[in-house]
């Protein structure tokens, strides 16, 4: 198996079929490079029918009981048989174009690991701010968004996957991880900067103003409790 394609899915029945339908349309870039790949939904402890639903696309469905973002990834990282492995969030939906330059990054040697910046899928000013504000840090940094993650499976585990004691940042806990067995190896992380990942703002429609800047002043005074504690992110089940 050349591909594993992973999707950590909480309580995503109304927006999995989005993501679904992306990146089956995507994948034949795959299959015209004669490449095999599989597609793995982790469904995290849902309690709607995000797992039916994954089941009737198309999917392997997975279980991983305990509900953090982090641990899903690693259960679905555990039950694939791919080469290189690819996370996409439930609410993310791949372009075509994405697939193109991402199997190029997978043809080339040289490249452990990589990831895209985002778009939101509505037009908000804050959102759109900080949207760009991480976009920017992505592309210095080399911070891979934990909405669209690709890297070899081998490096993937041998770091360890997804920072268990995380329940937010976890995506740049593993981007620095990688990032020095990378530089041991003579290899590189990328991120993708030509194409976008579509991405769901449903996190501004969800919370109130409130909310959202009471979130923002914790991050900015204690970023790491904050990243450690499941009712900071809104592991509550909204949405």
């Amino acid at each position: 198996m050349n591909l594993s394609i992973i999707v950590p899915a909480f309580n995503e029945e109304k927006f999995l079929p989005a993501t679904m339908k992306a990146i089956h349309g995507a994948v034949p870039v795959f299959d015209a490079a004669g490449w095999k790949w599989e597609l793995i939904v982790c469904d995290n402890n849902s309690k709607d029918r995000t797992a039916e639903v994954a089941r009737e696309l198309g999917a392997r469905v997975v279980f991983e009981p305990i509900n953090q973002i982090g641990r899903a990834r690693n259960t679905g990282a555990a039950a694939a048989a791919g080469e290189w492995l690819m996370f996409i969030d439930g609410d993310s939906e791949p372009s075509v174009e994405v697939f193109q330059k991402t199997l190029l990054h997978m043809q080339n040697d040289r490249i452990m690991a990589g990831g895209c910046i985002m778009e939101q899928d509505m037009d908000s000013h804050l959102l759109r701010t900080l949207t760009e504000v991480w976009n920017g840090f992505s592309r210095m940094m080399r911070w891979m968004a934990g909405s669209y993650i690709f890297v070899r499976a081998e490096a993937f585990h041998e770091v360890g996957g997804f920072d268990l004691t995380r329940y937010a940042g976890e995506e740049i806990v593993l981007s620095r991880a990688l990032k020095r067995l990378a530089k041991e190896r003579k290899q590189e992380l990328t991120i993708i900067s030509e194409h976008r990942l579509k991405t769901s703002s449903r996190k501004i429609k969800l919370y109130s103003k409130r909310e959202q800047f009471g979130l923002l002043f914790r991050s900015a005074l204690l970023p790491f409790t904050v990243m450690n504690r499941p009712q900071a992110w809104w592991y509550d089940g909204r949405r």
